[in-house]
Protein backbone atom coordinates (compact mmCIF):
# COMPACT_ATOMS: atom_id res chain seq x y z
CA UNK A 1 0.00 0.00 0.00
CA UNK A 2 1.33 3.41 -0.94
CA UNK A 3 1.68 6.47 1.23
CA UNK A 4 -1.08 9.03 1.61
CA UNK A 5 -0.41 11.85 -0.80
CA UNK A 6 -0.72 14.40 2.02
CA UNK A 7 2.14 12.67 3.86
CA UNK A 8 4.63 13.46 1.10
CA UNK A 9 6.65 16.51 2.13
CA UNK A 10 8.80 18.77 -0.02
CA UNK A 11 11.85 18.27 2.19
CA UNK A 12 12.00 14.56 1.36
CA UNK A 13 11.93 15.02 -2.43
CA UNK A 14 13.48 18.39 -3.20
CA UNK A 15 16.85 18.77 -4.86
CA UNK A 16 19.00 20.01 -1.98
CA UNK A 17 21.90 22.48 -2.17
CA UNK A 18 20.80 24.12 -5.43
CA UNK A 19 23.48 25.73 -7.58
CA UNK A 20 23.47 29.50 -7.87
CA UNK A 21 25.32 31.96 -10.12
CA UNK A 22 26.17 35.62 -9.71
CA UNK A 23 24.39 38.13 -11.95
CA UNK A 24 27.65 39.32 -13.50
CA UNK A 25 28.58 35.85 -14.83
CA UNK A 26 28.62 35.63 -18.62
CA UNK A 27 25.69 34.05 -20.41
CA UNK A 28 28.02 31.68 -22.24
CA UNK A 29 29.48 30.44 -18.95
CA UNK A 30 26.00 29.72 -17.62
CA UNK A 31 24.97 27.86 -20.78
CA UNK A 32 28.09 25.70 -20.60
CA UNK A 33 27.51 24.95 -16.93
CA UNK A 34 23.87 23.99 -17.46
CA UNK A 35 24.84 21.72 -20.35
CA UNK A 36 27.65 20.03 -18.40
CA UNK A 37 25.58 19.47 -15.24
CA UNK A 38 22.25 18.71 -16.90
CA UNK A 39 20.47 21.51 -15.03
CA UNK A 40 17.28 23.02 -16.45
CA UNK A 41 17.25 25.85 -13.88
CA UNK A 42 19.91 27.97 -12.21
CA UNK A 43 19.34 30.33 -9.30
CA UNK A 44 20.66 33.87 -9.71
CA UNK A 45 21.79 35.59 -6.53
CA UNK A 46 24.26 38.16 -5.33
CA UNK A 47 26.98 37.01 -2.94
CA UNK A 48 26.08 39.57 -0.29
CA UNK A 49 22.32 38.99 -0.48
CA UNK A 50 20.90 35.65 0.74
CA UNK A 51 17.63 36.18 -1.13
CA UNK A 52 17.79 35.06 -4.79
CA UNK A 53 17.10 37.58 -7.53
CA UNK A 54 15.28 34.94 -9.53
CA UNK A 55 15.89 31.88 -11.69
CA UNK A 56 17.30 31.37 -15.16
CA UNK A 57 15.76 28.53 -17.17
CA UNK A 58 16.22 26.84 -20.52
CA UNK A 59 13.31 28.91 -21.83
CA UNK A 60 15.26 32.16 -21.31
CA UNK A 61 18.20 30.62 -23.16
CA UNK A 62 15.87 29.70 -26.03
CA UNK A 63 14.49 33.25 -26.16
CA UNK A 64 18.03 34.64 -26.18
CA UNK A 65 19.04 32.44 -29.12
CA UNK A 66 15.95 33.06 -31.24
CA UNK A 67 16.25 36.80 -30.64
CA UNK A 68 19.74 36.70 -32.13
CA UNK A 69 21.39 38.09 -29.01
CA UNK A 70 25.13 37.68 -28.48
CA UNK A 71 26.46 35.11 -26.02
CA UNK A 72 28.82 37.55 -24.30
CA UNK A 73 26.15 39.33 -22.27
CA UNK A 74 25.94 38.96 -18.51
CA UNK A 75 23.19 37.04 -16.74
CA UNK A 76 21.80 40.24 -15.22
CA UNK A 77 21.08 41.49 -18.74
CA UNK A 78 18.86 38.47 -19.43
CA UNK A 79 15.26 38.30 -18.24
CA UNK A 80 15.26 36.39 -14.96
CA UNK A 81 12.10 34.55 -13.92
CA UNK A 82 10.50 35.13 -10.51
CA UNK A 83 9.97 32.23 -8.12
CA UNK A 84 7.56 31.09 -5.41
CA UNK A 85 8.75 30.03 -1.96
CA UNK A 86 7.80 26.84 -0.11
CA UNK A 87 9.26 25.16 2.97
CA UNK A 88 10.52 21.61 3.55
CA UNK A 89 7.34 20.96 5.56
CA UNK A 90 5.05 21.94 2.67
CA UNK A 91 3.10 18.91 1.34
CA UNK A 92 4.22 18.08 -2.19
CA UNK A 93 0.60 18.19 -3.38
CA UNK A 94 0.27 21.80 -2.18
CA UNK A 95 3.58 22.68 -3.84
CA UNK A 96 2.20 21.11 -7.02
CA UNK A 97 -0.86 23.35 -6.86
CA UNK A 98 1.39 26.38 -6.45
CA UNK A 99 3.54 25.32 -9.41
CA UNK A 100 0.53 24.94 -11.69
CA UNK A 101 -1.45 27.98 -10.51
CA UNK A 102 1.46 30.43 -10.58
CA UNK A 103 3.36 28.86 -13.50
CA UNK A 104 6.52 29.46 -11.48
CA UNK A 105 9.61 27.61 -10.29
CA UNK A 106 9.55 26.67 -6.62
CA UNK A 107 12.46 27.36 -4.29
CA UNK A 108 12.60 25.81 -0.82
CA UNK A 109 13.49 27.95 2.21
CA UNK A 110 14.11 26.61 5.72
CA UNK A 111 13.22 30.05 7.03
CA UNK A 112 12.43 33.32 5.29
CA UNK A 113 15.88 33.73 3.76
CA UNK A 114 17.74 30.41 4.09
CA UNK A 115 17.62 28.70 0.69
CA UNK A 116 17.91 24.92 1.08
CA UNK A 117 16.59 23.46 -2.17
CA UNK A 118 14.49 23.53 -5.30
CA UNK A 119 11.60 21.23 -6.13
CA UNK A 120 10.87 20.51 -9.78
CA UNK A 121 8.15 18.64 -11.64
CA UNK A 122 10.46 15.62 -11.90
CA UNK A 123 11.03 15.71 -8.13
CA UNK A 124 7.28 15.75 -7.58
CA UNK A 125 6.80 12.71 -9.80
CA UNK A 126 9.26 10.78 -7.62
CA UNK A 127 7.05 11.65 -4.68
CA UNK A 128 3.72 10.84 -6.33
CA UNK A 129 4.99 7.41 -7.41
CA UNK A 130 5.04 6.52 -3.70
CA UNK A 131 1.24 6.66 -3.63
CA UNK A 132 -1.46 4.42 -5.06
CA UNK A 133 -3.09 7.36 -6.79
CA UNK A 134 -3.36 6.90 -10.57
CA UNK A 135 -5.00 9.91 -12.26
CA UNK A 136 -6.12 9.96 -15.87
CA UNK A 137 -4.07 12.04 -18.30
CA UNK A 138 -6.96 12.90 -20.60
CA UNK A 139 -7.33 16.49 -19.35
CA UNK A 140 -3.63 17.36 -19.57
CA UNK A 141 -2.47 15.75 -22.82
CA UNK A 142 -1.30 18.16 -25.52
CA UNK A 143 -2.95 16.86 -28.69
CA UNK A 144 -1.42 19.56 -30.89
CA UNK A 145 1.92 18.09 -32.00
CA UNK A 146 4.48 20.37 -33.62
CA UNK A 147 6.92 18.76 -36.02
CA UNK A 148 10.08 19.47 -38.00
CA UNK A 149 11.70 17.33 -40.63
CA UNK A 150 15.14 15.82 -40.06
CA UNK A 151 16.50 18.21 -42.70
CA UNK A 152 15.22 21.42 -41.09
CA UNK A 153 17.77 23.60 -39.31
CA UNK A 154 18.36 23.79 -35.57
CA UNK A 155 17.25 27.42 -35.71
CA UNK A 156 13.99 26.42 -37.44
CA UNK A 157 13.23 24.05 -34.57
CA UNK A 158 14.24 26.63 -31.95
CA UNK A 159 11.87 29.17 -33.48
CA UNK A 160 8.98 26.72 -33.21
CA UNK A 161 9.83 26.02 -29.56
CA UNK A 162 9.89 29.74 -28.87
CA UNK A 163 6.83 30.81 -30.86
CA UNK A 164 4.62 27.99 -29.58
CA UNK A 165 6.00 28.18 -26.02
CA UNK A 166 6.72 24.46 -25.92
CA UNK A 167 9.65 22.45 -24.60
CA UNK A 168 10.02 19.99 -27.45
CA UNK A 169 9.29 19.40 -31.12
CA UNK A 170 8.84 16.06 -32.88
CA UNK A 171 11.42 15.34 -35.61
CA UNK A 172 10.27 13.27 -38.58
CA UNK A 173 12.41 11.15 -40.88
CA UNK A 174 10.58 8.89 -43.30
CA UNK A 175 8.37 6.71 -41.06
CA UNK A 176 10.37 7.26 -37.87
CA UNK A 177 10.09 9.90 -35.18
CA UNK A 178 12.53 11.58 -32.83
CA UNK A 179 12.40 14.53 -30.46
CA UNK A 180 14.34 17.78 -30.08
CA UNK A 181 14.14 19.64 -26.76
CA UNK A 182 15.29 22.83 -25.11
CA UNK A 183 17.93 20.73 -23.33
CA UNK A 184 19.30 19.63 -26.73
CA UNK A 185 19.58 23.28 -27.74
CA UNK A 186 21.60 24.09 -24.61
CA UNK A 187 24.02 21.27 -25.43
CA UNK A 188 24.37 22.56 -28.98
CA UNK A 189 25.19 26.05 -27.72
CA UNK A 190 27.86 24.65 -25.42
CA UNK A 191 29.49 22.88 -28.35
CA UNK A 192 29.23 26.07 -30.45
CA UNK A 193 27.55 24.19 -33.29
CA UNK A 194 26.22 26.38 -36.10
CA UNK A 195 22.44 26.74 -35.92
CA UNK A 196 22.02 26.11 -39.64
CA UNK A 197 22.94 22.44 -39.16
CA UNK A 198 20.28 19.74 -39.61
CA UNK A 199 18.23 19.47 -36.43
CA UNK A 200 17.76 15.74 -36.92
CA UNK A 201 21.46 15.16 -36.31
CA UNK A 202 21.03 16.45 -32.74
CA UNK A 203 17.62 14.98 -31.93
CA UNK A 204 16.95 11.82 -29.93
CA UNK A 205 15.85 8.77 -31.94
CA UNK A 206 13.74 6.71 -31.62
CA UNK A 207 10.93 8.58 -29.91
CA UNK A 208 9.84 7.00 -26.62
CA UNK A 209 6.10 6.30 -26.76
CA UNK A 210 3.27 4.75 -24.80
CA UNK A 211 -0.34 3.95 -25.64
CA UNK A 212 -2.87 6.72 -25.13
CA UNK A 213 -4.95 5.85 -22.07
CA UNK A 214 -1.93 5.20 -19.90
CA UNK A 215 -2.41 6.50 -16.34
CA UNK A 216 -0.32 9.22 -14.73
CA UNK A 217 1.65 6.91 -12.41
CA UNK A 218 2.48 4.56 -15.29
CA UNK A 219 3.67 7.44 -17.46
CA UNK A 220 5.77 8.76 -14.56
CA UNK A 221 7.45 5.36 -14.18
CA UNK A 222 8.37 5.20 -17.87
CA UNK A 223 9.76 8.72 -17.81
CA UNK A 224 11.80 8.03 -14.67
CA UNK A 225 13.21 4.79 -16.09
CA UNK A 226 14.21 6.49 -19.36
CA UNK A 227 15.31 9.74 -17.70
CA UNK A 228 13.03 11.84 -19.91
CA UNK A 229 10.58 14.66 -19.20
CA UNK A 230 8.26 14.10 -22.16
CA UNK A 231 6.36 11.04 -23.34
CA UNK A 232 4.64 10.73 -26.71
CA UNK A 233 1.29 8.92 -26.74
CA UNK A 234 0.04 6.83 -29.64
CA UNK A 235 -3.23 5.45 -30.95
CA UNK A 236 -3.03 2.67 -33.55
CA UNK A 237 0.65 3.49 -34.14
CA UNK A 238 -0.15 7.15 -34.89
CA UNK A 239 0.97 10.02 -32.65
CA UNK A 240 -2.01 11.18 -30.61
CA UNK A 241 -0.40 13.58 -28.14
CA UNK A 242 2.43 14.32 -25.81
CA UNK A 243 2.57 14.59 -22.02
CA UNK A 244 5.26 16.28 -19.93
CA UNK A 245 6.38 15.89 -16.33
CA UNK A 246 4.59 19.14 -15.54
CA UNK A 247 1.40 17.81 -17.18
CA UNK A 248 1.53 14.77 -14.91
CA UNK A 249 1.97 17.01 -11.88
CA UNK A 250 -1.12 18.87 -13.10
CA UNK A 251 -3.08 15.61 -13.34
CA UNK A 252 -2.18 14.71 -9.75
CA UNK A 253 -2.98 18.12 -8.29
CA UNK A 254 -6.39 18.16 -9.98
CA UNK A 255 -7.28 14.97 -8.10
CA UNK A 256 -7.09 16.71 -4.72
CA UNK A 257 -9.03 19.82 -3.66
CA UNK A 258 -7.11 22.62 -1.97
CA UNK A 259 -7.24 22.79 1.81
CA UNK A 260 -8.74 25.82 3.42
Amino acid sequence: MGLKITELLVGNYMTAYPISVKPDVSFKTVVNFMADMGFATLIVMEEENPMPLGVLTEREILHHVVSGEKMDRQVKEIFIQPFVSVTPATPVIEAAKLMISTKSRLLVFADKIKLVGIITASDMLRAFRKTDTAPSLEKVISTKIYQCSYEDSILDAARILHEKKIGSVIITRDATFGIFTQRDLVKILEREIELDKKVGEYASFPLVTAKKGILANEAASIMAARNIKRLALTTDDSLAGIVTARDIVDAFQMEFPSHG
